[in-house]
C-alpha cells in the first residue's frame, strides 16, 4: 500500500496534499465513466474547477522554501527541453581549448524565433547517467572558460547572447579549485560586463551562488516565477549559521531569493510567468513564455546604440548595491537568521574585515 501511495504522489510536493486528493477523485471518475459508460462530466467539471481554485490559492501564497522545492522539482524543464522546443538549427560547440569539455555547461548557435543567438546554458541532466555526466549541474572551471570562449566568438560575429541559468552552484571539488574555479568565474564577470553584443540572462530553475553568476551578467536579467536566485543555497546557509541543514526553511525566508523579492529589490528586470502549478505541469507553455520574452527583449536591445548598451549595463551593475538600501528602508524586526549571524560574528568564528585608512 505504501509503495502504491508513493508512486501516485511522487510528482506532487509536500504542500500539494489537497491537489492529490482531487486528482485521485478525477482519475477514479474517469475510470468509472470508461468502465460503466456513465456520464460524470458535471462532477468532473466541478472537481476541475475546485482543482484550479486550490492551485491558485496554494501558488499565490508560496513560502520561500516552497518556491525552492518547486524550482527543484524532478520534472521541471531543463536546458535540453528549452533547446529542443525553443531553439531551431541548434549547433553545439565544445571545449575550452585549455583543459576539456564540461557537460554541465552547453553552448551553441541557433535561432530563437527569427533571432540568431549564441545560447549558453547550465544542464543538470534528467536521469542518473546524465546527472553524473553533467555533475548534477555544477560546472567546473573549464565550463566557464568554454562559455566565455563561445561568447567571445559571438561578439566577433555580432551575435546576441542568451544564457539560461540552472545550477545549485559551481563545483567545489579539489580538482576544480586547483584549475582555478574562482578565477574562471571572476574573469567571466569582468569580460561579460563589456562584451559588445546584447546579453539576456534568465534563471530557469536554481540560481545558486557564484555558479549562477559565472554566466549571469547581462543587459537584462529575468527569472521564472517559481525559480530562485541566491548567494547560497538555504541548506548551505543553515549549515553555516546553525550547523543544522534542517533550518533551511528559515534560512530561505531570510535570503530573499524568490522572484517577487528579487523584483522588489531591483535585482530582476522581469518575472516570466509559469503555468498554473509550476513549469513542470506544462513544459510547452513555459518554454513559449521564455521564448516570447527573449524575442521581445532582443528586439529592444538591438535598437539600442552600442555605447548606450554598455553604459546601461555598467550602471545596472553599479546599482546592484542599492538593494541593501531598499532593505534598510523596509526593515522588519531582526529574524532568527540575522540574530544567529550576529551571534556567530560575536563568537569570533567569522572576523569582519578590518579596513585601514591611510591619511
Amino acid at each position: 500500500m505504501a509503495e502504491t501511495q508513493t508512486k501516485e504522489t511522487k510528482d506532487y510536493l509536500a504542500f500539494e496534499e489537497a491537489i492529490v486528493d482531487i486528482d485521485r477523485q478525477i482519475a477514479e471518475l474517469k475510470k468509472l465513466s470508461s468502465a460503466k459508460g456513465i456520464d460524470y462530466s458535471a462532477e468532473l467539471r466541478k472537481l476541475q474547477r475546485e482543482q484550479v481554485s486550490r492551485f491558485k490559492h496554494i501558488y499565490a501564497n508560496l513560502t520561500a522554501w516552497q518556491t525552492v522545492q518547486v524550482a527543484r522539482h524532478p520534472k521541471r524543464p531543463l536546458l535540453s527541453d528549452y533547446i529542443s522546443l525553443m531553439v531551431k538549427d541548434f549547433r553545439q560547440l565544445h571545449g575550452d581549448r585549455t583543459f576539456g569539455d564540461d557537460a554541465a555547461i552547453v553552448c551553441g548557435l541557433g535561432h530563437i524565433g527569427r533571432e540568431k543567438v549564441m545560447l549558453v546554458g547550465q544542464n543538470k541532466g534528467r536521469d542518473t547517467k546524465e546527472k553524473i555526466k553533467c555533475n548534477f549541474g555544477c560546472p567546473n572551471p573549464e565550463g566557464y572558460r568554454k562559455a566565455l570562449a563561445k561568447m567571445k566568438l559571438a561578439e566577433k560575429f555580432n551575435i546576441p547572447i542568451v544564457t539560461l541559468i540552472d545550477t545549485p552552484g559551481a563545483y567545489p571539488g579539489i580538482g576544480a579549485e586547483e584549475r582555478g574555479q574562482a578565477q574562471a568565474i571572476a574573469v567571466n564577470l569582468m569580460e561579460m560586463s563589456r562584451l559588445q553584443v546584447p546579453i539576456i540572462c534568465i534563471v530557469i530553475g536554481e540560481g545558486g551562488s557564484g555558479g549562477a553568476l559565472g554566466i549571469g551578467v547581462g543587459d537584462k536579467f529575468a527569472i521564472l516565477e517559481y525559480a530562485y536566485y541566491s548567494v547560497i543555497s538555504p541548506e548551505g546557509c543553515a549549515a553555516i549559521l546553525w550547523r543544522d541543514g534542517s533550518q533551511a526553511e528559515q534560512a530561505a525566508e531570510a535570503l530573499k531569493l524568490t522572484s517577487k523579492e528579487l523584483a522588489r529589490l531591483g535585482l530582476a528586470d522581469a518575472i516570466i510567468a509559469e503555468p498554473l502549478g509550476g513549469a513542470h505541469r506544462n513544459i510547452h507553455d513555459t518554454v513559449y513564455n521564455v521564448e516570447q520574452y527573449i524575442v521581445k527583449t532582443l528586439r529592444e536591445l538591438k535598437r539600442t546604440k552600442l555605447e548606450n548598451l554598455l553604459e546601461n549595463r555598467y550602471k545596472k551593475l553599479r546599482n546592484i548595491g542599492s538593494a541593501a538600501t531598499k532593505l534598510q528602508k523596509t526593515r522588519a524586526p531582526k529574524t532568527e537568521v540575522e540574530k544567529a549571524a550576529e551571534k556567530f560574528l560575536k563568537a569570533g568564528k567569522i572576523k569582519p574585515p578590518q579596513v585601514t585608512v591611510k591619511v
